[in-house]
């Protein structure tokens, strides 16, 4: 007899980019047989409605889209102040939504990097956990440290930067998120945590990163209770076609080079005329992938479109290139399909997926605060010859036969038969 459905709450927090995962993992826990609720910001509900998922709503839409639309949210330090502002504003919401939703003995909760109250929640009705960390550079490392904001060089010993990454956790990253999170704790009778960021997060039951171990293998000193699955590649194409526009365009002419400065931002002006201007200079096509309108030319010349969004997966093994921020939704993308990347990092994880792109041999950096059209355009030609090609080949031949949302399912759901039962 098949062990009865379990109760699966996802609480996610991020970009369009980062709830896709979350997305096709909870339609695949669906279909195999669970209960599964999403709980997420508001402005998500249609796209958790259009697969089917059961959607609890945290936060408005007005206050997401006032902290998303701040330009300082860009900013290399500045940004994580701005990320942990709206993280900590949702800690009570997503508390009191997981207590609402959980049902003792056959829940378990699934939880993005952010969702700081899930850990909360964890301890408090003694349920079993997963986090989920979408890239290597959330896992804090003194062997392989990620290439973030904090300027580390490659001679320093371990000891200098585990020292360094103490006084980041005593000055910055606690300060910043531990306000929320240990008042929440102190009105449940909690006593106060420390190391937030760089070890609370992580559930002692067990974390999975969703990319796989070419990308970033795991060291020492991750938590031991980690497992890689692989990317999960899911971008809505089920439900989100490429419209009859834009498939006319891209059957009219040569293979565009795409450019997108990635779903959450709204000031992309410098990036996107540069990207204009780069086009003419190689005298290519070019396809500027952007949710917001606000921040394209005004008027684009013959050759250049701009889409609100498009499903990668569908999109990108149709265009030349890609030049991008560096997230990880859309660098797995690009791998996936094979296709040359051109990679501008502004913040947060960026810059350290970039560096990864770059080893692999399938894409070249150019930081955004260097990029103009002259170097963008070298710099495309550079990525775009037989050797990166080659490359990008040998890399998206590495995704035949895999399956890393079936392999995270399974992982949740030994996770609670581990875990659960001696626990409750």
């Amino acid at each position: 007899m098949s062990p009865p459905p379990l109760r699966i709450l996802i609480a996610a927090l991020g970009s369009h980019g980062d709830m896709h995962p979350f997305l096709a993992l909870g339609r695949t826990l669906r279909e195999r047989g669970h209960d599964v609720r999403l709980i997420a910001p508001a402005i998500y509900e249609s796209m958790a409605r259009s697969i089917g998922l059961h959607f609890v709503p945290v936060g408005s839409i007005e206050h997401f889209e006032r902290h998303s639309s701040r330009a300082e949210l860009w900013h290399p330090r500045r940004g994580f102040l701005v990320v942990a502002e709206i993280a900590g504003e949702l800690v009570p919401e997503y508390y009191r939504a997981i207590v609402d939703n959980c049902e003792r003995g056959r829940t378990i909760l699934v939880l993005s990097s952010l969702v700081l109250a899930g850990r909360v929640a964890q301890e408090v009705l003694a349920v079993p956990a997963v986090t989920v960390h979408l890239s290597p550079a959330v896992f804090r490392s003194d062997r392989t440290w990620a290439k973030t904001a904090l300027p580390l060089a490659d001679w320093l010993p371990n000891g200098c930067i585990r020292l360094l990454f103490a006084a980041v956790d005593l000055l910055v990253t606690d300060p910043a998120l531990g306000g929320p999170v240990n008042e929440l704790r102190a009105s449940l009778g909690l006593g106060p945590v420390k190391r937030i960021l760089s070890q609370w997060i992580h559930s002692p039951d067990r974390v999975i990163g969703m990319f796989p171990q070419w990308f970033a293998p795991p060291t020492s000193d991750w938590p031991p209770q980690t497992v890689l699955t692989g990317f999960p590649l899911y971008d809505q194409a089920d439900v989100t076609p490429i419209d009859a526009e834009l498939e006319k365009f891209l059957d009219c002419g040569q293979p565009p080079i795409a450019f997108t400065p990635g779903s959450a931002m709204r000031h992309g002006e410098r990036f996107f005329a540069a990207a204009v201007e780069a086009c003419r200079l190689l005298g290519r096509r070019g396809l500027l992938v952007s949710l917001h309108a606000g921040h394209l030319p005004a008027r684009l010349p013959v050759g250049i479109r701009h889409v609100k969004y498009a499903p990668f997966s569908r999109l990108l093994p149709r265009c030349a290139a890609i030049v991008h921020h560096g997230g990880i939704g859309t660098s797995s993308q690009a791998l996936a399909a094979g296709l040359p990347q051109l990679a501008a990092p502004m913040g947060f994880d960026q810059a350290d997926n970039a560096m990864r792109l770059q080893r692999l041999g399938v894409a070249e950096i150019l930081p955004a605060t260097r990029f103009s059209p002259r170097v963008a355009a070298a710099a495309l030609e550079y990525v775009m010859d037989p050797i990166h090609r080659a490359a990008c080949l040998v890399v998206k031949k590495r995704f035949d036969g895999q399956n890393p949302l079936v392999k995270t399912a399974e992982l949740i759901e030994q996770t609670f038969h581990d875990r659960a039962g001696p626990r409750l």
